[in-house]
This record gives structure tokens, C-alpha cells and sequence, in this order.
């Protein structure tokens, strides 16, 4: 139940509700509702298949990539740029949050209640999954009930809002799966820091669906309904003129569950950096306290919004991410055996780095952005895989090896 409800918490944050409204505002509800729902489909079919691995293996993506195409200097990139993508996302949201508390208290300035917020959810993460189990049951259930109020005090005619033509300028379906698909893919990407909680692949699979699925539906959907009923994407807007601290209280039930897992898996990956770069063994409860002050003082200083743009672009590595383990794991198989061999320990050896891969990687992106059909991060997944199968294949996944402990990586054995 504690892993059900942090993945549904994933998919009910700010950024999906502002999703549905840009596709309300563009499209018809069953045209924006067709759109969620392929979206979805996409998210599941990665989040489930890079999910299993994680639980049979019971390690972190960053960890997992080692043995599952990347290597150590491989999966020491992918940590860190997971590290950067998490608490830059960190920062942006708690900067939200920090402004929507300073908007309705009325004292102290918005840069203090963001690095006040940013500390609290700090000290969340370093106990780990089972102060953040808690706090998604109380952050989750306050957020859809607040959205609730939000609908039914702004919406008057729901039969107009499914009927009715899109209040704002076209949005063309692959335009809208390509929104849905990317508000989300990395969350999907970086599934094995989840899912090596669950018991079994059917939880996997029954409870990455459900919340993905159900996030997509129940908050992108109301963000529809929100830009029908309206005439307006500006869903912040509306936040904001909502009442008082009801408006705040929404912001920060979205923000708290979801920035909870962005300081957990950057924890994660920085670990892993330091852990294959130096052979550091460090904690990841002490690492989270780090990124999250910083994270938390770069939301205050206001900062991290220069980033964004930034943070985008991080999001495209992820899709061939997921292919070249998927491949790995599943077609070509060629360090699997000593995953499965070691059990629940990480094997004594492996490879120092996979030329084929850091060619692979990037390519996969970038052919994918120039392809004039599909949707980009599909393509890229898909290209990764075939290209990872083929250079499998073909024998052209020559590496160097390195010796490593046969120890637990650090903060795998206490991440919980």
C-alpha cells in the first residue's frame, strides 16, 4: 500500500494538473481524455518493463545501469545527471510552494518560505520510504479533496465542458501525446528506485498501471475541465484567486508529494556517481540533507527558474536510457547472469565502460528529434533498443572491466 500510493502521488502533482489544462485549452475533453490516455499507455509499457527489473534486482536505476549496458562511467553520468534533473525540479517547486505560503501569510518574504519548505521536505527524504509512505498518506488524499472544492467552485455547467469546443487555439493529437509522454517519462525512467520496494512483478505492474493511469485521468482531467469551464489554462491563476490559503494548501499538497521522490532519487544517483567515480562510500541520508539545502537555498535565491530550460532538455537522455537496459536485460543479456548470480548483492565485477553505449545513447536522442514521425521519446526509446540489439548481435559490445566490491553499494542495503 505505502509503494501504491507514493506511485499514484507521483502522477498527482502540480505539473499534471497545468498539463490538463494546456490540452483543455487547446482541445476537446474527449480529444484531451484520448490524448491522457495514449499518453498514459506509453508512460506504463516503460514504467512497468524497467519496473521489473528493479524488483527483481532490488537496486536503483543508477545502480542498475552498471550492469545493464552502461557500465561504471556510464551509470556514474546517468547518476549525476539524475541528481541534476531531481533537484532542479526540487528547487523549481519548492520555489512555488514558498511563494504561494508567502502570498496568504502575510509575513515573511517568499524566499524564506521556500528554503522553510525545502528543509522540511529535506528532513522527509533523509528518513526515507517510510516517513515519505506518510506523508503521501496525508498529502495525496488533501490534494484531490482540494481539487474537488476547486472544480465544483469554479465549474457550473459540467455538460457544457464534455460537449463543448476547445476554448482556445488547436492543439494537434501527437502534439498532446508528445506534452504527456514528456511531463512524465522521466518519473517512468528512474521506475527502479520504486519498484525495488515491491513484493512481486504483478505489484509492479497492477500498481505503476493504476497510478499512472489514474493520475493521468483523475488530475490531468480536472485540469481539463478546469480550462473548459474557464476559458482559461491559467490554472495558477485560479489557484490563486481560489481563497486564501485553500489556493496555497493545493500548491503545496501537489509540490510535497512529488518533491519528496526528486530528493530521494537524486540522493540515489549521487551516491552511485561518488560510489563509481571516487569508490566513495557515502550516506544517503547525509547526501540528501546536502542537495536538499542546496536545492532549498536555490529556490530562495530564485535561481533555479533560469534553469528550466535546462531541466527540459536533461528530460530527452532518459528514453534511451530505458531502452538500452530494457535491451540488455531482456534480449541481450549480456551481464545478466551475473546480476541474477549475486544476489541480493551487486556482482565483484563489472564493466568499466561500453563504447557502443555512449555512442548509442546520444545518438538515440538526437535521431529521434529529426525523425518526421512518431513521437520523439518513443522513437528515441525504440532506436536505443534496436541499436543496442543490433550492436548485441553483431558482437560490438567490446568493454573494459573492473574489478568491485562485494559488498552492498552504498545506501542501496539502508536506502528504506
Amino acid at each position: 500500500m505505502s509503494v501504491a500510493t507514493q506511485r499514484f502521488g507521483q502522477t498527482t502533482a502540480l505539473s499534471q494538473l497545468l498539463l490538463g489544462a494546456t490540452l483543455g485549452f487547446g482541445m476537446t475533453f474527449w480529444d484531451a481524455f484520448l490524448a491522457l490516455t495514449i499518453g498514459a499507455v506509453l508512460l506504463n509499457a516503460v514504467a512497468v518493463t524497467v519496473g521489473i527489473i528493479g524488483q527483481r534486482e532490488g537496486l536503483s536505476t543508477a545502480i542498475l545501469s552498471r550492469w545493464t549496458g552502461f557500465g561504471h562511467a556510464g551509470s556514474a553520468m546517468l547518476g549525476l545527471i539524475i541528481a541534476l534533473s531531481c533537484t532542479g525540479w526540487f528547487g523549481v517547486q519548492t520555489g512555488l510552494a514558498g511563494a504561494a505560503i508567502a502570498g496568504v501569510a502575510g509575513v515573511l518574504p517568499a524566499a524564506v518560505w521556500s528554503l522553510l519548505f525545502g528543509v522540511f521536505v529535506t528532513v522527509i527524504a533523509a528518513y526515507g520510504v517510510r516517513w515519505m509512505a506518510w506523508t503521501s498518506y496525508v498529502a495525496v488524499p488533501a490534494f484531490l479533496l482540494l481539487l474537488v472544492y476547486l472544480v465544483l467552485s469554479n465549474v457550473n455547467d459540467v455538460g457544457a465542458v464534455l460537449s463543448g469546443a476547445a476554448p482556445g487555439p488547436a492543439i494537434g493529437m501527437m502534439t498532446a501525446i508528445t506534452l504527456v509522454t514528456g511531463s512524465f517519462v522521466v518519473g517512468a525512467a528512474i521506475a527502479p528506485d520504486m519498484t525495488r520496494f515491491n513484493r512481486n512483478e504483478w505489484d509492479v505492474v497492477k500498481q505503476t498501471v493504476l497510478g499512472i493511469t489514474l493520475g493521468e485521468w483523475v488530475i490531468g482531467l480536472t485540469g481539463v475541465v478546469i480550462a473548459h469551464g474557464l476559458g482559461t489554462a491559467d490554472v495558477m491563476g485560479v489557484i490563486g484567486a481560489s481563497g486564501g490559503w485553500i489556493g496555497a494548501l493545493i500548491v503545496v499538497t501537489a509540490v510535497l508529494k512529488i518533491n519528496d521522490w526528486n530528493l530521494y532519487s537524486a540522493s540515489l544517483g549521487l551516491v552511485n556517481f561518488f560510489d563509481a567515480v571516487f569508490a566513495v562510500r557515502i550516506s544517503r541520508a547525509q547526501v540528501t540533507v546536502i542537495v536538499g539545502c542546496a536545492g532549498s537555498f536555490l529556490a530562495a535565491a530564485g535561481i533555479v527558474h533560469q534553469f528550466s530550460h535546462f531541466l527540459v532538455l536533461l528530460g530527452v537522455v532518459f528514453p534511451p536510457v530505458t531502452g538500452i537496459m530494457i535491451a540488455e536485460y531482456f534480449v541481450v543479456r549480456r551481464w545478466r547472469n551475473e546480476i541474477i548470480s549475486t544476489r541480493p548483492h551487486v556482482p565483484r565485477s563489472a564493466p568499466s565502460w561500453v563504447p557502443a553505449t555512449v555512442v548509442i545513447w546520444p545518438a538515440s536522442a538526437v535521431l529521434a528529434e529529426l525523425l518526421p514521425f512518431g513521437q520523439s521519446s518513443v522513437n528515441s526509446l525504440v532506436l536505443a533498443f534496436a541499436l543496442y540489439v543490433s550492436a548485441g548481435r553483431l558482437d560490438l559490445l567490446r568493454m573494459r572491466t573492473r574489478r568491485a566490491t562485494n559488498r552492498k553499494v552504498a545506501g542501496e542495503a539502508s536506502a528504506a
